[in-house]
Parts: C-alpha cells; sequence; structure tokens
C-alpha cells in the first residue's frame, strides 16, 4: 500500500470519526425541542421493538414542542407511554391523533452538567482522532521498514498527517463550543 493510501484511508477514517462524534451531539438535549431526540426510543410494533421514527412522524410544532404523528389508530397509546418510559425526562400529551412533547426548560445546573457531558463526548472524539493518526504513522513506519518508502517520504506523509489531525482536532473543538453555546443559551 503507498504512502498516498495510508494519508487517504486516514482522513477518511477521520471524517467518519468527527461524523461519528456529530451524531452523538444530536442526542445531547439543549433547551430547545429537536426531532432527533426520539431517536432512542422505541416502541412495540406487532411484537418488535423499532424506533418511533419508523411508526410515526416527528417533527416540530414550535421551538419547544415536538408533534408524533402516528401512522396508524392504535400506535399512539404505546408511543405515548414509550416516551415517558424513556429516560428522556419527558412527559407526552395526547391531543386527536396528535402527540404533543413539550420540552421542559432546563436548570442551570442541569446546563453545566450538559456541558461536561459534551467535552467528555469532544475529548473522546479527540482521542480516537489522535489514534487514527497513530495507526498511519505506524503504517508509514512499517512501509519504510519494509524499503516501500524512503525516509524522507515518512517525514513529509508524519507531518501531512499531523496537519490533517490538528484539522480534526480542531473541527471538534468547534463542534463542542458551538454546541456549549447552544446549552447555556436560555
Amino acid at each position: 500500500m503507498p504512502i498516498a493510501d495510508v494519508k487517504r484511508i486516514a482522513e477518511a477514517k477521520m471524517d467518519q470519526s468527527i461524523a461519528a462524534f456529530q451524531h452523538n451531539l444530536t442526542k445531547i438535549r439543549t433547551g430547545r425541542a429537536n426531532p432527533a431526540i426520539l431517536d432512542t426510543v422505541h416502541v412495540d410494533y406487532y411484537g418488535s421493538m423499532v424506533p418511533v421514527s419508523q411508526v410515526a412522524n416527528v417533527s416540530l410544532l414550535d421551538a419547544r414542542t415536538v408533534s408524533v404523528q402516528p401512522w396508524e389508530k392504535g400506535m399512539g397509546a404505546k408511543i405515548e407511554k414509550a416516551i415517558r418510559d424513556s429516560d428522556l425526562g419527558l412527559n407526552p400529551s395526547s391531543m386527536g391523533d396528535l402527540i404533543r412533547v413539550p420540552m421542559p426548560a432546563m436548570s442551570e445546573e442541569r446546563r453545566k452538567e450538559l456541558t461536561k457531558v459534551v467535552r467528555a463526548e469532544g475529548e473522546t472524539a479527540k482521542i480516537a482522532v489522535r489514534s487514527l493518526r497513530r495507526d498511519a504513522n505506524e503504517a508509514v513506519k512499517k512501509l519504510v521498514k519494509d524499503k516501500l518508502a524512503s525516509e524522507d517520504e515518512q517525514k513529509r506523509c508524519e507531518s501531512d498527517i499531523q496537519k490533517v489531525t490538528d484539522k480534526h482536532i480542531a473541527a471538534v473543538d468547534q463542534l463542542v463550543a458551538a454546541k456549549e453555546q447552544d446549552i447555556m443559551a436560555v
């Protein structure tokens, strides 16, 4: 495998870890409503547990309310119970076929706890990126050891991999700062 492939693969994997981090951030609740908050809630649908989004239309009514519109008449009560029983601390209410899920206002203490969670997730993402850098550098060293690349190429490649790593670490920092700002906004 040539050095260019090592760099390309390392960057692709780093991009994937950033995407996974962004996905994890959507699960962390802010003061505003977000339909993705119900992604972790599963409901019994004819004997199998499926996400709410597969049995109902999940959308926003306003900045603080998520609406859930079941596709089948009998699913409303099951969906409401699943949301209430989840560990999200939400209290849905039915209005005919429509289920309204208001987002309760968060206390200052809860906001600070969530910023700590966001920072911990960010640190985990940074560790993943640094691990990928280490793996890429080891692959380059192996190529040099096997005499498939020169030491000059190794130094150049390690420098390029470090630049890509720095770019991804900065992206994680930006995402963490943006999410913290989002959480602390009242």
